[in-house]
C-alpha cells in the first residue's frame, strides 16, 4: 500500500523559505511522476511542480518558478520542495501525490495516490 507523508510546512514571514517533504513507502517509485499540489481557503487544488524519480526531470507552475525547487532523494524515497522568497499568495496547504504512469503532469487527477497534507503559512 503506497503512504505519502508530507511534513515542513509552519508560518513564515514574505520572503522567508520552507523545505517540504514528501516521504514515500510502499513500493518501488522509480517509475514514477511525483508532484507537488496545493489549495488555498475557497480555492480549487492547483499544481506547483513535478518531478520524474527515475530521470529527474521536472515542471513547474508560472507562479513559482525561479522560488522553488523540487527535488528527490532516490535512497530515502523522499521528495523535497524547497521553497524560497514566499509570498503571502503561497500560504496553502501542500499536497505531495504520485502518478504511477511516470507523466509530469500539472492536473490533479492524473495522480494516484495522495498525502494528507501539510500546512504552508506566509504572514505580510
Amino acid at each position: 500500500q503506497v503512504q505519502l507523508v508530507e511534513s515542513g510546512g509552519g508560518l513564515v514571514q514574505t520572503g522567508g523559505s520552507l523545505r517540504l517533504s514528501c516521504a514515500a513507502s510502499g513500493r518501488t517509485f522509480r517509475s514514477y511522476a511525483m508532484g507537488w499540489f496545493r489549495q488555498a481557503p475557497g480555492k480549487e487544488r492547483e499544481f506547483v511542480a513535478a518531478i520524474s524519480w527515475s530521470s529527474g526531470n521536472t515542471n513547474y507552475a508560472d507562479s513559482v518558478k525561479g522560488r522553488f525547487t523540487i527535488s528527490r532523494d532516490n535512497a530515502k524515497n523522499t521528495m523535497y520542495l524547497q521553497m524560497n522568497s514566499l509570498k503571502p499568495e503561497d500560504t496553502a496547504v501542500y499536497y505531495c501525490a504520485a502518478d504511477p504512469r511516470g507523466y509530469l503532469l500539472t492536473t490533479s487527477s492524473a495522480y494516484v495516490y495522495w498525502g494528507q497534507g501539510t500546512q504552508a503559512t506566509v504572514s505580510s
